[in-house]
């Protein structure tokens, strides 16, 4: 039996969202499957990711099979200018994108949760591995970490605005692990049960960012080459351009010395890239712009959290301090490479807090 609810659900066309439309259906939701083209028109026939003209098919497939509307959104504009030309502004100020932040920002729980309110539904629903649920002490809807240690996407999902998140549904919230995902899938015979997941930008078929970004005109000028220097400005060796490098990176130097060398820092005006030791990684500091949080808190005084620098770092446990909109978080222990333009990640117990991109 219904349960009168309708949902919109982003469907990617893999086997995450088709279970999640499972899911919802067996919940009684009467669901909307939606899959959003986010490709730019120059790349139409790419077939990786999220992109994929597959994608599509695999979702639509899905729906017929489950006897559920289908729709597709065209979102390629909104694409390009908030997730593309900002994965690209962002390498041309040396910094390192996170690109599935942006997206889930603006388009998954942006654009798409504004077609949601269009269609008359009552929440929007995705295949990410996350919860969110009342918090009876907070007196207010809250982001939680997935029972899915390793898959856990909160990292990425902390821009959402927090005014949405009552709208919200993850229906993989209680999952813990991928194989039961696609046990579901096997059971109905879904044609996405053993789709491998992807794991690349999804605008970047074969992950080379650097020939993308030449390859699609735009006037990047860190391609041009400089010097690597030490700390101490002693010339080492001649860089390829600034692009090629990121903070922590250690193959394709192309210099010698008597002790590893690693990228502590990139000089844009001096078009030069710093290397140093390993120990030069390691800092205990970070400011952090962009901010936005996901709960009520008094962000006048200083707050002990525990902080992600990256989706595949450990959590940290840190002092978080807002001052005219830049969160200056001070660690209890020096963090390895932290890296301007990922993000930093806040969270106190499973509660996602929110998060800011490091400076």
């Amino acid at each position: 039996m219904l349960n009168g609810k309708k949902v919109l659900l982003g469907m990617s066309g893999g086997v995450d969202s088709s279970v999640s439309a499972i899911i919802l259906k067996e919940m009684g939701y009467e669901v909307i499957g939606a899959t959003m083209l986010l490709c730019p028109k120059q790349n139409i026939n790419v077939e990786v990711g999220c992109l994929a003209n597959s994608a599509v098919n695999d979702a639509k497939k899905v729906c017929e099979k489950l006897n559920i509307k289908h729709i597709v959104l065209d979102c390629r504009e909104e694409f390009k200018t908030r997730v593309i030309d900002n994965f690209v502004g962002s390498y041309e100020n040396c910094k390192t994108p996170n690109p599935c932040v942006e997206c889930n920002c603006y388009l998954k729980f942006g654009k798409f949760y504004e077609k949601a309110i269009e269609l008359g539904c009552d929440y929007v629903a995705t295949g990410h591995y996350a919860k969110v649920e009342y918090d009876e002490k907070l007196e207010q809807y809250v982001m939680k970490k997935s029972k899915a240690e390793g898959k856990d996407q909160t990292y990425f999902l902390y821009k959402v605005q927090k005014e949405v998140l009552p709208k919200i549904i993850y229906p993989l919230e209680n999952f813990e692990n991928k194989e039961e995902i696609r046990k579901i899938a096997e059971k109905y015979d879904l044609v996405v049960a053993h789709k491998k997941d992807s794991q690349e930008v999804c605008f970047i078929p074969d992950d080379d960012y650097v020939n993308f970004i030449k390859n699609n005109d735009y006037n990047n000028q860190n391609f041009k080459e400089g010097n690597i220097v030490l700390k101490d400005g002693t010339i080492l060796g001649k860089h390829k351009g600034l692009i090629n490098y990121t903070i922590g990176q250690r193959k394709g130097l192309g210099v010698s010395y008597k002790l590893p060398l690693y990228v502590i820092s990139l000089n844009k005006e001096k078009n030069e890239v710093i290397v140093g030791e390993e120990k030069d990684l390691y800092e205990k500091e970070l400011k952090a712009e962009d901010c936005n949080f996901l709960i009520d808190i008094d962000l006048e005084k200083e707050i002990e959290v525990m902080a992600k620098i990256r989706y595949r770092a450990k959590e940290a446990k840190a002092t978080l301090k807002m001052k005219d909109g830049i969160a200056n978080v001070i660690f209890n222990e020096p963090q390895r490479a932290i890296t301007p333009g990922q993000s930093v990640v806040f969270y106190i117990d499973n509660i996602v807090i929110g998060g800011g991109k490091i400076l």
